[in-house]
């Protein structure tokens, strides 16, 4: 009958096709019943009352014979084969179909074409009725449908239709063939459903074994979101019992003291508007309160509908995430905040400025981005290491966050350099102000292990949206400023103007060219004479290093000399300086010394010593002919390593100058940490006191003083005029250095210094 596959127990199948009879008894003997009884009633008029009394008598008393022997039958009890009921089912069909074929031939082998139609009417209504209630059992359907329809097809060929005959043949086969798909259907579904029903009580058995063995926990709520059948594992979680759970509102046992507040996390909001609104969610992170303390949950759930669609409630799956949740809030954090400083990092700092620049455009306000960079922290660094380095920043990040009110984000870019957002800025005074008040802050002494550090600090800053209505073209721009800034020598604020731009694009060129200007052979050495105050009497000279470049031209010290030392190109400079000038100085009368600037970057380079025993040894230079100066820059950098390689230095037998004294901090302790030979003097006090200032005089005065009762001398810059000499003189300082006496020349022309005269041509008599 092609019912199932080959191999499917037969027994099962027979069960499956009996289980919808069961119960339908009843149904089948009064279909039998009535339908006999209509089919009396027809033939009434028709047909002898005894031969329709004796048809219906059998007819009714089979219908009553086959309802009490299957009333007793174990229909669709899976554990018999149901052979003997199937084969049953089948002989009653037969049977029935012989009681409903007699009435077609009642009136005899040529009967009316009425009656023959009248009797059809009513065994296709039996048939389709038989189709109906026992469409699991095909087989029977056809006993009884085939019968009665070549009954019916024969007498209608009897009473002289045999076209209507073919009819009631077609309509059997179809009706034949309805029930066999029909079969074939019910045997399918009832597979299905007999699956379905396995793998759901797969799923519960899961379910049960999730549950004991598990870390996470199954929950349920009423269509009021109400708790249902708490489990003893749900219970533990919430820290009660099952029984003092059972009905609490979900919100309720997961909020905690909140409940009675009102006060719930968002995340608790969003998940009871998808229960209010029955929508399914799925690892949704919550935080609960347990016992006091917070945790953090992962729940998911769907609604739960009966049959006719009811909406019922929620079924779902929890589990505590609350370490999960620790590492991944560590992991967002690392990823937004600085390690070493715990300030916001880039990143952090340039969503804070999208924001502000957002707010600031709508609202057609103001915000503003400060770029900072740490003056002298690179020395702290190099000589102290990069252990006390990062205390110093930590210090630093501290000093910054203590200064940050509402509406200001502080944060870290990377290395020394920090930034502060700035969101509704009144005024460009109100952001300047505040740059001023940090420098002030950084510029402050640190302590780190024991060493007393000073670092200064540069500020740039732009204003958004005027200077830049992006994150990137902010960010530029305020950084073009800190260039501005460092360029005028630290601790200075500067503000993004529109020409810095070309002041960029400068820079990148100079530097681009000064990382060539050695190999190219671009540098000069010239040289100042420095004088004897009382005679004028010559001692030595000051070397000054000048840069003639082809595309750039005379580019002053002034200008290349910083960005040298930001390009970590001041070492092989000054080195070559360093060589240049000892070399020169062998050509000189051996009286003379030879004074040579050293930037605060090169002393922080460890190697500096080596290099200057270097210079010495194959110039032949003695050591007390050189004179390193140095600026009080270098102690405000010092971490103790630059003051030591000086006393190395000295120890050589060079001469050491402190020069700009006067200019900086001024710190009496510069001449107690190092054995300077000289002080400088700037051109500043020089010029004030030709001009009578008495605070010019009296600084120049103290000066002299300290430096003789420390044993040194004093050279005054800068004396350009004989008044200015004059004055120097008067005052007791012991040298004099300045354009009065010469301007610096190249080597050539200090060579000729110091030829001797040429012998007067005589004149022929």
């Amino acid at each position: 009958m092609g019912l199932g596959p080959r191999n499917e127990d037969v027994g099962d199948l027979r069960q499956l096709q009996l289980a919808p009879l069961r119960g339908k008894g009843t149904l089948r003997l009064w279909m039998g019943v009535g339908m006999a009884l209509v089919a009396a009633l027809t033939m009434v008029h028709s047909a002898p009352w005894p031969i329709i009394g004796t048809w219906l008598a059998g007819t009714i008393s089979f219908s009553l014979f086959s309802y009490r022997a299957f009333s007793k039958l174990p229909l669709g009890d899976p554990k018999l084969s149901g052979a003997a009921e199937y084969r049953l089912c089948n002989r009653h069909a037969l049977y029935s179909s012989v009681a409903w074929s007699i009435p077609f031939w009642l009136l005899g082998l040529g009967p009316p074409l009425d009656h023959v139609l009248s009797m059809w009417t009513i065994s296709l209504l039996m048939m389709l009725t038989l189709a109906i209630v026992a469409h699991s059992i095909p087989m029977a359907c056809i006993l009884f449908i085939a019968p009665v329809s070549l009954s019916a097809a024969s007498a209608l060929v009897m009473a002289g239709a045999p076209e209507l005959a073919s009819v009631t043949l077609v309509a059997g086969l179809l009706l034949s063939a309805f029930c066999v798909r029909f079969g074939q259907a019910h045997i399918r579904f009832r597979r299905a459903e007999e699956t379905l029903h396995e793998k759901t009580e797969t799923v519960s058995l899961l379910l049960r074994e999730f549950e004991e063995t598990s870390a996470d926990w199954l929950w349920q709520t009423d269509n009021n979101r109400r708790l249902l059948h708490v489990t003893p594992r749900l219970a533990y979680a919430l820290g009660g019992t099952a029984e003092a759970l059972e009905g609490i509102p979900l919100l309720q046992a997961l909020s905690g003291d909140a409940w009675a507040t009102g006060n719930f996390p968002k995340a608790l909001h969003d998940m009871a508007e998808r229960m209010k609104r029955r929508e399914s969610f799925s690892n949704l992170i919550v935080p609960v309160t347990i016992g006091g303390k917070p945790r953090w949950w992962e729940l998911s759930a769907s609604p739960r509908l009966d049959e006719t669609g009811k909406f019922l409630g929620f079924r779902g799956v929890g589990s505590d995430v609350t370490e999960q949740h620790a590492t991944a809030e560590q992991i967002a954090k690392m990823a937004r905040f600085d390690n070493l400083t715990g300030l916001p990092n880039r990143l952090s700092l340039h969503e804070d400025l999208a924001r502000a620049l957002t707010q600031a455009i709508e609202a057609k306000s103001r915000c503003a981005m400060l770029m900072i960079d740490l003056d002298r922290f690179k020395a702290v660094n190099d000589t102290l290491g990069h252990p006390v380095g990062d205390k110093l920043l930590a210090q630093v990040a501290a000093r910054l966050k203590g200064m940050m009110e509402r509406g200001m984000t502080c944060g870290r870019l990377g290395g020394d350099e920090f930034a502060v957002v700035l969101h509704n800025v009144p005024s460009v005074n109100e952001a300047e102000g505040l740059a001023q008040r940090i420098i002030q802050t950084i510029s402050r002494p640190y302590v780190v292990d024991n060493h007393q550090l000073f670092v200064g600090a540069s500020v740039g800053f732009a204003i958004g949206p005027t200077d830049g209505a992006t994150v990137e073209t902010l960010t530029r721009n305020a950084d073009l400023a800190l260039y501005k800034s460092k360029d005028k020598g630290g601790n200075v604020v500067a503000a993004y103007v529109a020409s810095l731009h070309a002041q960029a694009e400068e820079r990148r060129v100079m530097e681009q060219e000064l990382r060539g200007a050695l190999d190219r052979g671009e540098f000069e050495l010239y040289y100042q004479p420095v004088v004897t105050a009382a005679d004028g009497t010559l001692n030595g000279f000051e070397a000054l290093i000048r840069w003639n470049n082809q595309k750039l031209g005379n580019v002053s010290p002034g200008r290349f000399i910083p960005l040298a030392e930001d390009s970590r190109l001041i070492s092989p400079i000054g080195e070559w300086v360093l060589r240049t000038a000892c070399h020169e100085a062998m050509k000189w009368p051996s009286n003379l010394k030879v004074a040579i600037n050293v930037s605060a970057e090169q002393l922080t380079d460890p190697a500096f010593a080596s290099v200057v025993v270097s210079a010495l040894a194959q110039s032949g230079l003695p050591p007390q002919r050189l004179e390193i100066e140095v600026t009080e820059s270098v102690f405000l950098r010092d971490g103790g390593g630059a003051a030591q390689l000086l006393d190395q230095l000295i120890g050589l037998g060079i001469r050491l100058s402190l020069d700009d004294f006067g200019t900086g901090y001024s710190s009496l302790g510069y001449l107690r940490k190092t054995q300077f030979s000289t002080i400088k003097v700037d051109r500043s006090f020089v010029v004030g006191a030709a001009k009578g200032s008495i605070e010019s005089i009296a600084i120049i005065r103290a000066v002299v003083a300290l430096a003789d009762s420390l044993g040194m001398s004093t050279t005054a810059e800068g004396a350009e005029t004989e008044v200015e000499v004059d004055t120097l003189r008067t005052l007791g300082c012991s040298n004099i250095q300045g354009y009065y006496y010469g301007r610096p020349m190249p080597a050539t022309d200090v060579l000729m210094l110091f030829r001797p005269p040429e012998p007067a041509a005589t004149v022929a008599a």
